[in-house]
């Protein structure tokens, strides 16, 4: 098949470049017309067909592929090989080239009933998504959709309940959507049946990797024909049926109809002796595919993930390839999947949103680990382990970057997800990424195989939103040295002390980031992570937890609100925590020791310090004031003649996280500026935001006088959400706040050191006044 160029252009290039070799500009258009040397290509494939035809002759050439404006719907992937060669796929921006995994459907709608409209299709048309006039509609389900909802948007602890069960006269194939029980990700199962009792029988739960029963309350149920009860759900029946509630104003004659029929849109596979090599992708928007939730999963070590190891985009077995400047929405699955043998891979500029599972995933393949452990309680005996350091072959990530991509809204279905994750890889870039929005963690590292990890410039934020115990930043590190039991481990540190490096064998850098977590910490180390130097970052909220592992450095941080999580140490661990402003006294436990260094950090009072020196560190440490140049307005610059410099903080520019694109910046969100909780520029008279009511500390006579309590102290709670925790859990607007676990909690700052301190464990117990009389209350935060 012949192929269109521009002869000015190919004049040009041979100007610029020599006559070494030619260049192809292929074409192809969804408005094809005949000319004097054939046709313009109407279709991917048959381009690329193309290619392989040219390479024949030469496998020098430059070829461009050019993707004209249109909609590209897929039959099936696109399929990159090492026979194409060099290549570049252009398209014309986002908005004007879309390539789907969706087939326009053909409708002739009838109505139903007062709501609902139904169309016969072919049976053969299978979609889990359906998108009508470009905007996704809602499988019928239960409860409703409602984007404020929490979990799913929208939960219910009676979502498979045998009183509900029974109201559904076809109840196979009804999704089950399900919390894990601690919150550490989630869990999908597929009615086949119903047993005698009236329940469901289920199929599917293997998407965690830390196996436990359904949470109890969040839980959500769809493609249900009952639940089909409000504007844009939808329901397919198995003879091919159709039925649809319209939303308001939608014209259903005219109306273009969409379902997805493919799992991946692209996919660039070769392998380490015959790669893909040297691909360009540009200008172009990937959107509907299905949902990937109920395929094949696979555990990533220890961690607590497992994973569906595909993507819109796939790349296995590449070297030198770039995805520039596109855009990923209304995926089903995950966005990009960067997997096994893959180096110099470059994903910038890139705008990542409404995905139903993660954003950018770099994953190697466990044949690369030495003596690989799958499951939390999994260990491999130190008489038979491979004591060899580092990876055992190359079939994992290295040397790719992903920089200046905006990602948000993503883990729709799937929670154990994040905007960027990392296993079994090795020396990988994360830098200038806005990540927001997420259901998890924003930047996931899932174990230490091998570390050299360089996370930097990013604005990572509204993280841990339908999950528990985790971190904006989050990281395992259950690798060769760790064991499920705490004594064994504490042998095997102290017989082998070099183990912790066996698989971390670079460290991992984490500098210049701002985080915010609301749910959980800013900066999560959990078990094991080892060898990691955090330093210059900026947390708003969560403060920064180091649990059990060796030699992490954590120096010159601001820790704004909150303070120093030191968890189950091991002695001789190596960590050293210095230079940091925080704003708590430290927040151990079940320490051994205090590892290397705890010292030189600043605090916002002198009490505050005492507290921490009592534990026997921080001699040399300082308090008082920090003198931020704008802490309002987020500007947490130090000068020069700030206190804190004077035990050893460097200042540095707290300013220009997040995306640098200027289209990008311009779409994307910056998180909520906190105000200070602590120290010389808390407001005694300022109301505080927490946990969507408003408080503040009893500061006057008058506020004493008009709670009648008997001295000026307290907090006060000013506002009350009507569905959020404070309400739930039985306090109301008006009520004082006293005590904490029987702690006196004289003011904001005391009750927010208690709710970092405690919020871990789900419940808090406070002393209340109330009708001038104590009460106590059980805040549940989970």
């Amino acid at each position: 098949m012949k192929f269109c160029f521009s002869i000015l252009g190919y004049a040009f290039f041979l100007l610029v470049n020599g006559c070494d070799a030619p260049v192809h500009e292929l074409y192809v258009s969804l408005k094809a017309t005949t000319g004097e040397d054939g046709k313009i290509f109407t279709d991917i494939d048959s381009a690329l067909e193309e290619v392989i035809r040219i390479r024949q002759n030469d496998d020098t050439d430059l070829i461009t592929i050019h993707l004209e404006e249109g909609e590209y719907r897929l039959a099936s992937p696109i399929k990159i090989s090492p026979r194409h060669g060099s290549l570049k796929i252009r398209g014309k921006g986002s908005v004007n080239t879309v390539v789907k995994g969706s087939k326009k459907l053909e409708v002739a709608w009838k109505k139903y009933d007062d709501n609902i409209w139904i169309a016969q299709l072919d049976r053969r048309d299978a979609f889990d998504q359906l998108f009508i006039d470009d905007e996704p509609q809602i499988l019928a389900r239960y409860p409703n959709y409602d984007e404020n909802g929490g979990h799913w948007q929208g939960h219910a602890a009676d979502a498979i309940s045998t009183e509900r069960v029974k109201t559904w006269k076809h109840p196979v194939g009804a999704i089950v959507h399900a919390m894990h029980s601690g919150e550490w990700g989630d869990f999908h199962y597929r009615a086949t049946g119903i047993d005698e009792d009236g329940q469901l029988i289920l199929v599917g739960g293997h998407q965690n990797n830390r196996p436990s029963e359904m949470h109890k309350t969040y839980r959500m149920v769809e493609n249900v024909f009952e639940e089909l009860d409000s504007p844009g759900e939808w329901f397919l029946d198995s003879d091919g049926k159709l039925y649809y509630w319209p939303v308001y104003g939608i014209n259903l004659e005219n109306a273009i109809v969409e379902g997805s029929v493919l799992k991946g849109l692209l996919e660039l596979m070769g392998t380490e002796k015959t790669p893909v090599k040297d691909i360009t992708l540009e200008g172009i928007r990937f959107e509907h595919t299905q949902r990937t939730f109920m395929e094949e999963y696979e555990p990533l070590l220890r961690s607590d993930w497992t994973i569906y190891r595909g993507g819109a985009i796939f790349l296995e077995g590449t070297e030198d390839i770039s995805i520039s400047d596109c855009e990923f929405t209304n995926l089903g699955g995950n966005a990009i999947f960067v997997s096994d043998y893959s180096r110099k891979i470059s994903i910038s500029h890139n705008h990542i949103h409404d995905c139903g599972a993660g954003g950018i995933c770099f994953v190697g393949n466990p044949d690369a680990v030495r003596s690989p452990s799958f499951q939390y309680n999994e260990f491999v005996p130190i008489k038979v382990m491979d004591t060899m350091t580092g990876p055992k072959t190359n079939a994992y990530p290295s040397e790719c970057i992903a920089d200046n991509n905006l990602v948000h809204s993503i883990g729709r279905i799937e929670k154990q997800t994040a905007g960027v994750e990392i296993a079994m890889a090795l020396n990988i870039t994360v830098s200038n990424n806005s990540i927001y929005d997420v259901p998890r963690a924003g930047i996931n590292i899932g174990d230490g195989t091998w570390g050299g990890h360089l996370i930097e410039y990013n604005d990572v934020f509204n993280t841990v939103l339908e999950s528990g115990d985790h971190g904006a930043f989050n990281s395992w590190g259950r690798d060769r040295f760790w064991h499920p039991n705490r004594d064994t481990m504490d042998l095997i540190v102290a017989r082998n002390p070099e183990m912790p490096k066996w698989d971390a064998i670079k460290t991992t850098i984490i500098r210049n980031n701002r985080f915010r977590c609301d749910h959980g910490w800013d900066i999560d180390l959990d078990d094991g992570s080892s060898n990691y130097h955090i330093y210059n970052n900026v947390c708003l909220n969560g403060g920064l937890k180091l649990r059990e592992g060796f030699n992490r450095t954590v120096e010159n941080n601001i820790i704004l609100n909150n303070g120093f999580h030191p968890h189950v140490w091991f002695k001789n661990s190596g960590d050293v925590f210095r230079h940091n402003i925080v704003f708590t006294e430290h927040k151990d436990i079940r320490l051994q020791d205090w590892g290397k260094e705890v010292d030189y950090n600043f605090y916002p009072d002198t009490k505050t310090l005492a507290l921490s020196q009592e534990k026997g560190v921080d001699t040399h440490s300082g308090s008082g004031d920090v003198l931020f140049v704008d802490a309002a307005n987020g500007n947490y610059n130090i000068p020069e003649n700030s206190p804190a410099v004077a035990i050893g903080f460097e200042p540095f520019d707290t300013k220009g996280f997040g995306v640098k694109d200027e289209k990008l910046k311009g779409l994307a969100k910056t998180p909520e500026i906190p105000k200070l909780f602590f120290g010389p520029e808390t407001e005694k008279s300022e109301t505080f935001d927490w946990l969507g009511s408003k408080i503040k500390t009893i500061a006057t006579l008058e506020e004493r006088s008009a709670a009648g309590l008997n001295k000026t102290a307290g907090v006060l709670i000013m506002e009350i959400d009507e569905e959020g925790i404070l309400k739930t859990s039985g306090l109301q607007a008006g009520d004082v706040i006293l005590a904490g676990d029987g702690n006196a909690l004289n003011n904001v700052g005391d009750l927010m050191k208690f709710y970092q301190n405690t919020n871990w464990t789900g419940e808090l117990k406070l002393t209340i006044f109330r009708n001038q009389k104590e009460r106590t209350v059980i805040l549940k935060t989970k």
